[in-house]
């Protein structure tokens, strides 16, 4: 066919710029479409800005620690407007980035909101309910518009904030409801607390984090309460009722907790409302697009990569879904993604990292008795003349059958990047017998998963 682009991506989020980049770069003719800012969730209102506000919760500590190493240091002015201007500014920076790596990359940047007109049509609006201004033609689509914050149905959510709100308040009250026990709910409630707010948990279930090894997870909560963050599980949000800045949140267990702002951190879901999937044929299930090891929809030259495929969403696997796709279409190098091994981390305080099966997961295929689980918990020298904090624990989970480790997790300082590392061995198929042969690197924290019996 004679069309515009040879490829239209719509959104420019992670998965979408990098398909975009990789495919420009191997000769297609693309355009992306976005109507909010370039970089997506990540770069916007998701990882990059959560990291900084992290960072800025992390200095007060450090300065609490300050008197332990004979630093004495008058009282600190901690301004938390401050902080997020600086963090908005930054995020404006990236944006401005992104815009011209496309440019770079000979990608066509087109402003507005895109919608499927057709099987090869896309539809531009001003705003995304908007009526179509014009339209273009692709010879293949690829749909990576990702996901957004989904909360509970319940009388005065509209006074909560989502996280996505969390970047553009001008400073934060005193008191925080967070609601969830996910990433974002763990991870914004040890930020809130580090930066000084008084915090409570409200969590439906009976454990956070659910699909992490349960033994870290448990190791987070400790220290989470340690912190003074109260956590109340088995109770859900009933309604939320009151002023900005004066709420009051009921519970199912009958208790008010009276609050300056409530953060739903409930999930998200792909961001579909609006997308014209039907106009083009394109099918659903449970709320997401299903696609095929090639990121293809249902219908042929229609593809999709990151959230809105509700996979692992995650903004590497995101990255990667997208360059594979750009690779196996418009490069003639054909890969797929493998699902099977990711990193994960949970930037709360202390942090949480974990590579392959966690002991449940190892439990369920291999069986209690063919697994050796391996653990070392102890407070790190960092914590030693504070001789306060939370207690590191690192763990290995072994297949009996094998000696081959199938996960590698780890709650303390650092636990991000030393899981990176160890996602290199696992994912070659390393054995325990590898990681004893393996020098240690003294005095450090990961030294340990090197020298555990």
């Amino acid at each position: 066919m004679d069309a515009d682009f040879d490829l239209i991506v719509l959104g420019a989020g992670s998965g979408g710029l990098a398909a975009a980049k990789r495919a420009a770069r191997h000769g297609a003719r693309v355009a992306i479409v976005e109507g909010d800012r370039v970089g997506g969730t990540c770069v916007i209102r998701g990882c990059v800005p959560k990291k900084l506000l992290v960072y800025g919760a992390r200095a007060r500590h450090q300065l609490r620690d300050a008197p332990a190493y004979g630093l004495s240091i008058p009282e600190v002015d901690s301004d938390v407007s401050d902080l997020l201007q600086r963090v908005r500014a930054e995020v404006d920076r990236l944006n401005t980035l992104h815009i011209n790596f496309l440019e770079k990359a000979g990608v066509e940047l087109i402003r507005g909101w895109g919608r499927l007109t057709g099987s090869h049509s896309i539809g531009i609006a001003s705003d995304r309910d908007g009526p179509i201004q014009h339209q273009l033609t692709a010879t293949r689509i690829l749909i990576a518009v990702g996901g957004r914050p989904a909360s509970p149905a319940v009388p005065g959510v509209d006074l909560a904030w989502i996280s996505d709100d969390m970047f553009e308040q001008k400073t934060y009250p005193d008191a925080v409801v967070v609601v969830g026990a996910g990433f974002i709910a763990c991870e914004f409630a040890s930020i809130l607390r580090g930066l000084g707010l008084s915090v409570t948990m409200v969590v439906r279930g009976d454990r956070l984090l659910r699909g992490f090894d349960h033994e870290l997870a448990d190791a987070v909560l400790d220290a989470m309460r340690d912190s003074g963050i109260h956590v109340q599980f088995g109770v859900s949000v009933k309604a939320i009722d009151g002023e900005p800045g004066h709420l009051r949140v009921e519970l199912t267990d009958g208790l008010t907790i009276p609050c300056g702002g409530v953060l739903m951190a409930t999930g998200r879901r792909p961001w579909l409302a609006g997308l014209g999937l039907e106009c083009a044929g394109v099918h659903l299930e449970d709320g997401r697009i299903p696609v095929d090891a090639d990121q293809c929809t249902n219908v042929p030259h229609i593809y999709a990569v990151g959230d809105v495929t509700d996979r692992v969403n995650l903004t590497p696997v995101a990255i990667d879904e997208g360059r594979a796709f750009a690779d196996s279409v418009f490069g003639d190098r054909p890969r797929q993604v493998d699902h099977d091994l990711v990193a994960k981390a949970v930037f709360c305080d202390p942090e949480l990292a974990s590579v392959g099966l966690s002991e449940q997961q190892a439990t369920e295929r291999f069986g209690r008795d063919g697994i050796a689980v391996h653990r070392a918990r102890f407070r790190s020298m960092e914590r030693a003349l504070p001789a306060d904090g939370h207690r590191c624990l690192l763990k290995l989970i072994v297949d009996q059958s094998t000696d081959r480790v199938v996960g590698c997790h780890m709650v303390g300082e650092h636990a991000a990047e030393i899981i990176q590392m160890a996602a290199i061995p696992l994912g070659m198929g390393a054995t325990k017998a590898d990681f004893d042969r393996t020098m240690a690197l003294h005095p450090s924290v990961s030294e340990e998963f090197v020298t555990m019996s």
